[in-house]
């Protein structure tokens, strides 16, 4: 997750998908597992950001057995901590370690240079070394799946949004939610409220509660806890869960969830580490590499508005169907991308307005 707004800004312009950099493998002894290295900017919760990455974790280790050990340190807060705890790491013997949260991105490269030969794992970062790799997800091909289901269920046409920080992550996902809602509802509007905060339970409540009051019945959110679920199941209204299936939080709630998938990834990382082909370099997988995923509907959602959405995801992972297609008009009336062209990844990671049909500006 990212929390440098400046620094975040720069990230869209430099982050490079799919760039791969050699560096010098170094291989464990054969008669020890890889030691597995995992720092969590928050608590392990029920669900969300950090419940995901402890899955991928898991999945590492159900993968590999008694050939990887793995460690993880959570709750550690971006900046001088995390340093501390990516260091302590790297000097207890772990050959690999994943820090994923932007505001670990220059710890992990202060630390990446004292240890040459510990391959570190930048999740959300934008920087790579010889043996520091970035990877992140196209969260966005599931906001656009999730808002065709909002658009579907929702009675009202007006969904909310409860929104961290006005960067390019977040307002990629605000814009594919709303055009996704729009293109099975055209009446549908979004109203986002930002919190310039990732984790802020009381206040991720209060602003879905606010929503709720101006006639919202649909919600979504980028922030990292099951707050704003919480709220909806409690009012009565509909929300798509983010990160994780949070339907134990929402049973009545919950009518989608956009869910990250790490454990493959991570596998695959852990692996290269065992075999010595580890290299650096930067990924950008979404539907298509199984880093995405929607799913996990709630029981309100009728079983062809399921199929629909079950359909159309595998149109984005195969590439017939992408979020950002022309034409598409911001919400001040000008035109950002003319009919029949598609947003490059450049213009994805630069993203800087709001799409027509979302009520609010950037960042207010």
């Amino acid at each position: 997750m990212y929390k440098n707004l400046a620094a975040t800004l720069v990230a869209a312009c430099f982050f490079s998908p799919l760039s791969f950099a050699q560096s010098t493998p170094v291989t464990p002894p054969a008669h020890s597992p890889v030691k597995a290295g995992f720092v969590y900017v928050s608590p392990i919760t029920e669900a969300g950001w950090t419940k995901q990455h402890d899955e991928g974790r898991k999945a590492v280790e159900a993968a590999l057995g008694d050939k990887v050990k793995t460690t993880f340190v959570a709750d550690v807060p971006e900046g001088a901590d995390a340093e501390r705890v990516i260091r302590d790491l790297a000097s207890q013997g772990h050959q690999i370690i994943f820090t994923p949260s932007f505001g670990y991105m220059e710890p992990t490269l202060k630390v990446a240079k004292e240890f040459p030969n510990v391959k570190f794992e930048s999740v959300t970062g934008y920087k790579t070394a010889p043996n520091v790799a970035t990877s992140n997800a196209r969260y966005y091909e599931g906001r656009y799946l999730a808002g065709v289901a909002a658009g579907r269920m929702t009675k009202t046409n007006v969904a909310g949004y409860v929104a961290g920080f006005p960067i390019p992550e977040v307002l990629q996902g605000i814009n594919a939610f709303t055009l996704g809602m729009r293109s099975v509802n055209p009446q549908a509007t979004v109203k986002v409220v930002w919190l310039n905060a990732w984790f802020d339970p009381p206040r991720e409540r209060e602003a879905a509660m606010t929503l709720f009051n101006q006639d919202v019945d649909v919600v979504a959110f980028h922030t990292g806890s099951t707050a704003v679920m919480a709220a909806a199941q409690e009012r009565g209204k509909m929300a798509v869960a983010y990160h994780s299936d949070m339907r134990k939080v929402g049973p009545d709630a919950q009518i989608i969830a956009v869910t990250h998938q790490w454990g493959d990834y991570y596998t695959r990382r852990v692996k290269a580490v065992l075999d010595g082909s580890w290299k650096s370099g930067s990924v950008w997988g979404g539907v298509k590499e199984g880093m995405i995923r929607v799913g996990d509907f709630g029981p309100k959602v009728p079983k062809k508005v399921q199929d629909e959405v079950l359909e159309l995801q595998k149109a984005v992972g195969s590439g017939k169907l992408v979020p950002f297609a022309g034409p598409i008009t911001d919400n001040e009336g000008r035109e950002v991308l003319a009919k029949g062209l598609r947003l490059t990844d450049e213009q994805i990671l630069n993203m800087n307005y709001l799409v027509q049909g979302v009520v609010g500006k950037v960042g207010r």
